[in-house]
This record gives structure tokens, C-alpha cells and sequence, in this order.
């Protein structure tokens, strides 16, 4: 079996592996994580670089053995429960994962998150820090992923760069986080709008709860990137419920927040375009995963988390 130093020998951050599995059965064997599929005439077993995985969704018809678990934990894997293709994500009351228990993480970021998160003023801030490196890294992929590009998503296009001007300053001036949600979701409609013309999809509204195609991909890519999110938090140390942005009820809010840093700019074109492809879910996924890594999503989340964690000047900053 692996020492758990090497379990741990890859960074999160640079950690390129997200599963979805379903119909099948986790264990542990002979030092490894497998999973077992039931085929008509045998049963196959997979292998699941634990040591490169950041998180682990398990869809229907699955199970999953107390040595796998140990073993995920031991990794730094994270573990949640779905319903079919991803979503939505079930789990027992009011958590999102299950997190490898640990009192070794560090405690800086937690530390130093406590310190601007019980003043108002200075959470405004952290949430503005968000949503400005939101638009800014969307306007980075845009400009620069030729594949994108290549199906119309380029900020060379007038319109676009009009509503991403006009958001970035109505997040400059937003004196609550209300109106700061209230701008997020005008763009967010706008983008949307702005993908459904683009890859000629027709006639769109967003819909968690809708059958079609565009949707579907929507809610399944959303929480890929909520899985990055959470591995995040986790390995900083910081617990779910802090959030600077959304709901104060919700305890994994901080997850939304965290993943809202790339969904716009990598998961949303792709919904799109997969959908207008007519690729299966599977094939989204692995196109998500693959945008993901090309343009380091997971590390981006790593650094913008850290940076609001160890700012220095909040005294200066906070309006």
C-alpha cells in the first residue's frame, strides 16, 4: 500500500482528475481504489488515481466500502453523492461532501479569513475581489482559447465587452451585497443570452429544474466546478459556511462563491456548445474537465481564496 506521504505527493491545485461513477461499486484492493462494474458475462474493475484525483461524485446505483473511504481520506479526496448525471447533489443534512478528516491543514487561511469576515464593510469587499477576478479571468479565456474562439465566444465582439464593462462597474459601485447579486445575475443573463445567439440554440431560459439539453449541462457542469470549490476550502481550511456573497442560511455557500470564479468563463460556452454538438453528458464532462485543466481553473481558485484570506490592508480597503 502507498506511504501517505505519496498519497499526498500532488497538490490540489495541480491535481487534474474529477470522477463521476454510477452503476458500479467502490473498494479497495490490493492497495488501490477500484471500481467494480457488473457486465453481462464478467466484471471489470477500473483503477482510480486516488493520488491525482480531487474529487469523487457518486451517481445512482453505486456503493462504496469503508476501506475505499479510508484510503479516498488518506488521498485528501473528496466524496459526494448524486443523482444521475451529476445532479443534482444529495448528501445527508446540510453538507455538500464528505470531507477527509484532518487537524493538520493549515490555519492561516482560516485565521486570516476571520479576520475581515464578521465586518459587513470588509465582506463587501472580499465579495467585490470575486466577482472583478470573475470577469477578469472570463475576459482572459475568451480572448486567448482559440477553441472558444472558434465557435464565437471572443471578446473581440463589441457587445460582449459592453456588458462586461458595464458589470465591472456597477461592482465598483454596489454598497451592499444585494446589489451586488442583483448585477451578478443581470450579466449572468446577458451571457447566457449572449451563448444561446451565438451557438444558434434558440429560444433559452435558465431553468435549474428544466429537461433540456443546454440546462442539463448547466446544472452537471456547475457541479464540477463546485467540486474543485470544495476541494479548495478543504485544503485551505475553511469551513463552507463563511461566504462573502451568497445566502448567511446556506452552509455551503462558500462554495458557490468560490466556483462562481470560472463557471461563467469555462462551464457555460461549453454547455453551449455541447449542446448544440448533441454530445453526451459523458462527452461534456470530459470537455469541461479538459477546459479545467488547460487553463489551471483549480489553481486560480487556490490563489484568489488565499489572496482574500491573506490580504494585509483590509483596514485600508474596506469602504
Amino acid at each position: 500500500m502507498e506511504a501517505l506521504t505519496d498519497l499526498k505527493a500532488i497538490l490540489h491545485s495541480k491535481r487534474a482528475n474529477i470522477y463521476y461513477l454510477e452503476k458500479c461499486r467502490v473498494m479497495q484492493k490490493d492497495g488501490r481504489v477500484l471500481y467494480l462494474t457488473e457486465e453481462k458475462n464478467e466484471n471489470q474493475y477500473w483503477n482510480i488515481p486516488i493520488a491525482n484525483t480531487t474529487c469523487l461524485l457518486l451517481g445512482t446505483g453505486t456503493s462504496i466500502t469503508q476501506a475505499a473511504m479510508r484510503m479516498l481520506a488518506s488521498a485528501g479526496v473528496l466524496v459526494g453523492f448524486s443523482g444521475g448525471g451529476g445532479t443534482p447533489l444529495l448528501m445527508a443534512n446540510e453538507i455538500e461532501w464528505l470531507t477527509p478528516q484532518s487537524e493538520y491543514r493549515p490555519t492561516e487561511y482560516i485565521q486570516g479569513w476571520m479576520q475581515f469576515w464578521f465586518d459587513e464593510a470588509k465582506r463587501l469587499e472580499a465579495a467585490k475581489q470575486f466577482q472583478q477576478e470573475r470577469i477578469k479571468f472570463l475576459k482572459q479565456i475568451w480572448s486567448k482559447d482559440r477553441d472558444l474562439k472558434a465557435e464565437g465566444f471572443d471578446m473581440a465582439d463589441p457587445l460582449l465587452q459592453r456588458a462586461l464593462e458595464s458589470s465591472l462597474q456597477k461592482v465598483t459601485a454596489a454598497k451592499k451585497v444585494s446589489g451586488l447579486m442583483q448585477g451578478e445575475a443581470e450579466l449572468t443573463k446577458q451571457l447566457y443570452k449572449f451563448a444561446a445567439r451565438t451557438s444558434n440554440y434558440g429560444d433559452f431560459t435558465r431553468e435549474r429544474e428544466a429537461i433540456d439539453t443546454a440546462n442539463t449541462f448547466l446544472n452537471h457542469g456547475n457541479y464540477l466546478a463546485y467540486g474543485l470549490a470544495a476541494t479548495t476550502l478543504w485544503v485551505l481550511g475553511i469551513p463552507h459556511g463563511f461566504a462573502v456573497m451568497h445566502g448567511k442560511t446556506r452552509r455551503g455557500a462558500l462554495v458557490f462563491d468560490v466556483a462562481d470564479l470560472v463557471k461563467d468563463a469555462l462551464i457555460l460556452p461549453w454547455a453551449f456548445i455541447c449542446a448544440k454538438e448533441k454530445s453526451t453528458e459523458q462527452e461534456f464532462r470530459q470537455q469541461c474537465l479538459q477546459a479545467f485543466t488547460d487553463h489551471n481553473a483549480l489553481e486560480f481558485m487556490f490563489n484568489q481564496v488565499k489572496e482574500i484570506a491573506l490580504k494585509q490592508d483590509w483596514e485600508t480597503t474596506a469602504l
